[in-house]
This record gives structure tokens, C-alpha cells and sequence, in this order.
């Protein structure tokens, strides 16, 4: 019986640290992009459009894996 908690105790812990991990990421992953299209925009203002677009869809993409990541490790808490 000790050792079924311990189990559930560690998958617990383990999926908590993996959505942190994925949020971590994802928010470094949004801030280099936010930087950088920060650079480009100053280097060219022309393009300020194109690059905004590029950045939204990029930051789009990011989200997407991160929502996935954190939905990966709840459904380990549960199967």
C-alpha cells in the first residue's frame, strides 16, 4: 500500500514539474521572439507589419506546444 502511494505521490510530482518546464519554456520561447522582432522593427520600420504578423503567428505556435505539453502531464496525473 506504501509503495502505490509513493507511485502516485512521484507522477504527481513529476507531471507538476514537467508544466512548469513547458511554461518556462514557452515563455522564454515568446520573449526571444518578442526581442527580436524588436530589433528587426528598429532595423527596418518599414516591415513593422510583416514582422508583427510573422512574430503573432509564431507566438501562436509556441502556445500551442506549451497547452500541449501542460495537457500531457495532466492526463498523467489521471491515466
Amino acid at each position: 500500500m506504501l509503495g502505490l502511494l509513493a507511485v502516485e505521490a512521484l507522477t504527481a510530482l513529476g507531471a507538476s514539474i514537467g508544466a512548469a518546464i513547458a511554461a518556462i519554456g514557452a515563455g522564454i520561447g515568446i520573449g526571444k521572439i518578442g526581442g527580436s522582432a524588436m530589433e528587426a522593427v528598429a532595423r527596418q520600420p518599414e516591415a513593422a507589419g510583416d514582422i508583427r504578423s510573422n512574430m503573432i503567428v509564431i507566438a501562436a505556435l509556441i502556445e500551442g506546444v506549451a497547452l500541449f505539453a501542460v495537457i500531457v502531464c495532466i492526463l498523467a496525473l489521471f491515466v
